[in-house]
């Protein structure tokens, strides 16, 4: 089992999430983990061939890391779907919010504690799903459940694969990078649902 308990001492300093890493390794971690679930989202036409450019939602990504990690880290140790499963959707959320009106968005204080508290954290899925994605009907809820659910597992295992020693910096800044791949891969998906097509400009 990964231990992440470290780090929750830590997790208060806004800095935190960009020390202490092996970058060259963790970087390649990165990138192969992207790739591998791409692949997946790729076959399945859940997202388009080329990564999209989203500034606005990825400029929320360090303040979204930060105030979720406390949450993230309890949950990880026992439902470690959940705890990476989550990230997908908010990435998704925040899509939507910047499709629907991201000045009135981007300036609230924590778009994770917006989404997060209206339900609580155990409900965030169902909440994403129903009121902020607006999917009707259980069978679509139901699929978009499912392959939130297929992707965080499949992120785990290639999480564990990778053997990081538990309690480590290392270790801890590979979970952060996982979260950070899941919330890109929500986001690009979202992106792709709303009819955004990503092209290749050639300069």
């Amino acid at each position: 089992m990964l231990c992440l308990c470290f780090t929750i001492t830590n997790i208060g300093n806004n800095h935190y999430i960009r020390i202490m890493e092996n970058t060259e390794y963790l970087d390649e971690y990165e990138i192969n983990l992207e790739k591998t679930l791409c692949a997946y989202l790729l076959k399945n036409k859940e997202i388009e061939g080329m990564k999209p450019d989203a500034p606005d939602i990825e400029g929320k990504w360090e303040s979204i890391c930060q105030s979720y990690l406390p949450d993230g880290i309890r949950e990880f140790e026992q439902y470690p779907s959940v705890s990476l499963g989550w990230m997908l959707f908010m990435g998704m959320a925040v899509a939507k919010l910047w499709d629907k009106n991201w000045k009135k968005y981007s300036a609230e204080e924590d778009l994770y504690l917006m989404i997060r508290d209206v339900r609580g954290f155990d409900y965030m899925d169902e909440y994403v799903i129903e009121d902020v994605l607006k999917i009707k009907g259980k069978i679509s809820q139901a699929k978009l459940s499912k392959l939130a659910g297929d992707v965080a597992v499949m992120a785990h295992n290639y999480l564990m694969h990778e053997n990081f020693e538990a309690g480590t910096p290392t270790a801890f800044h590979a979970f952060v990078r996982t979260l950070h791949q899941m919330y890109q891969i929500g986001y690009a998906m979202q992106l792709k649902r709303m009819g955004y097509k990503m092209t290749k400009i050639n300069l």
